[in-house]
């Protein structure tokens, strides 16, 4: 029988997806066909698979710390946020709809027997499968119809452990408040407690352990302290914890655009590791300064977002960075923004039918209905780059333009076709490509570019592998985990898993 187990938090952001991962790395590291699972995920940050499919992140680096490939029965539904209101709905990597809170609400429950059939399909697959759930199990005014909480718990008659989040505040209240608030058979589920994010001495929380041991009958099975280990994140929430400020031990100041419905800023993780760049996260335009290299993200909801760049004056100091010859780079979005114009024709993003882009490249974007998501592999000059591909409308180049590469594989593919644009100038660029700072030896002989136009000599011989940083942060996160978490009850509870689903057949 497959074992389970579940990871639910007392709130967002309160490290389940991180600790999810790392079971599953030392699952892995024991030899062990693992895969993780989340129903439903909320998030901006998103990764196209192989044969094209759209998933969220978590599930991605879940599956690299499991050693297995990324597939979209991890996650088989992922609401996009494209207005305060309205999220884009993807179901098993392609859209199903854009749907508000209430009609989705409504719909939920349509997903449950294919959300059951998805993760039984994963079981049968492995040996272990492990949850996640998302935000918090005490949401009461929406448990009627959950999927993805208590609902995904029953439906895979899976265990559960609540992680909490120290570092809010509040732990004990939040942990007892979570398990109160569900009813007595959601409760009888929950096997164990994790605090997470602790700084300090451990001794402390001692008799506070035992208290909400005794006042809930839940054991606290380990506290996890603010460890130094670098994932990508899931969703903007992380951006609150990303740099505002230049690094001035780093020799490259390098300014990415915080757009209000900014998306796969995972793009930029690659740079962030670069032993002489100092990654910021720009929210006002007093802060853009004069960066060595600026970047416009992706965005959900690119027409607005330009809007707001317009309103918060950023057209000014982008102009001013380009005026001074810096490079500046859109991705997605943000080379959309980028462009001339931007056409809406059918409001497909927003009710802004045709907006002026930034004019930096000669370009035209028009959204239509169709959604691109690909994995890619394109040329740009000699180098072949790796890439996806996840877009709403199609550019048209202007005579002022040229194609940044060439896309010669769609999903593994044979195919010719242009992407991105490149000014007169050369230092205004962008691409469709998501993932491209991930092309090691490219990214260095970009940042060396940046070097030499600031009169300081190349970096030779600091080329950095994204995949082997990342294995090793996976091991990093697995060790803690084994150092601080009672893994003799982690593996009975999972034996106890196979036992209960036994007995229920």
């Amino acid at each position: 029988m497959t074992q389970a187990i579940m990871f639910q938090g007392t709130a967002s952001d309160s490290g389940k997806s991180w600790v999810a991962a790392g079971l599953c790395r030392i699952l892995h590291q024991r030899g062990l066909r693992v895969a993780p699972f989340k129903s439903q995920n909320m998030a901006l940050n998103s990764f196209i698979t192989e044969h094209g499919d759209e998933m969220g992140r978590a599930q991605v680096f879940q599956a690299e710390a499991a050693g297995i490939k990324p597939d979209p029965r991890m996650n088989p539904v992922l609401l996009k946020p494209s207005t305060d209101k309205d999220s884009q709905v993807i179901v098993m990597g392609h859209v199903l709809a854009d749907m508000d809170a209430v009609s989705y609400y409504q719909y939920k429950p349509q997903l449950r027997t294919r959300v059951q059939a998805v993760y039984d399909s994963l079981a049968a697959e492995n040996d272990v499968m492990v949850l996640e759930g998302a935000g918090s199990p005490a949401e009461i005014n929406l448990n009627d119809r959950d999927i993805v909480n208590m609902g995904m718990a029953r439906m895979a008659d899976a265990p559960v452990v609540l992680v909490a989040d120290i570092d809010k505040g509040g732990v004990f209240a939040a942990i007892y408040g979570t398990i109160k608030l569900l009813p007595p058979a959601d409760q009888k589920r929950i096997k164990g407690i994790i605090i997470n994010k602790f700084r300090g001495d451990k001794r402390l929380l001692e008799s506070g352990n035992k208290m909400i041991t005794d006042l809930t009958g839940v054991p606290v099975i380990g506290v996890v302290p603010m460890a130094d280990v670098d994932l990508d994140e899931e969703d903007s929430v992380a951006l609150t914890r990303k740099s505002r400020r230049v690094d001035q031990s780093k020799a490259l100041d390098v300014a990415v655009l915080d757009l209000a419905k900014i998306s796969n800023f995972t793009d930029f993780h690659s740079l962030e590791i670069q032993p002489d760049v100092s990654v910021r996260y720009v929210r006002f335009a007093d802060e853009l300064g004069e960066p060595d290299l600026l970047i416009i993200p992706g965005s959900k909801n690119t027409n607005e977002d330009l809007q707001v760049l317009k309103e918060a004056q950023f057209v000014p100091a982008i102009n001013r960075v380009a005026q001074k010859g810096r490079m500046i780079v859109g991705i997605c979005g943000g080379y959309q923004i980028l462009g001339q114009t931007l056409n809406d024709p059918t409001g497909i993003e927003s009710p802004i039918t045709q907006q002026a882009g930034l004019g930096l490249l000669d370009t035209v974007t028009t959204f239509n209905q169709t959604k691109t998501t690909t994995q890619a592999t394109a040329l740009h000059g000699h180098d072949e780059l790796q890439g996806y591909e996840i877009h709403m409308g199609a550019t048209v180049l202007g005579p002022n333009a040229r194609p940044f590469a060439t896309i010669t594989t769609n999903n593994g593919e044979a195919t010719d076709r242009e992407d991105g644009a490149v000014s007169p100038s050369g230092q205004v660029w962008g691409t469709y490509l998501h993932g491209i700072f991930d092309n090691a030896e490219w990214t260095r002989h970009l940042l060396n570019q940046l070097r030499v136009a600031k009169g300081l000599q190349p970096l030779v011989d600091t080329t950095l592998s994204l995949t082997a940083y990342k294995e090793a942060q996976y091991d990093k996160l697995a060790k803690v985990l084994e150092d601080n978490l009672d893994m003799d009850l982690i593996e009975q509870i999972l034996a106890d898993s196979a036992t209960s689903k036994e007995v229920s057949r």
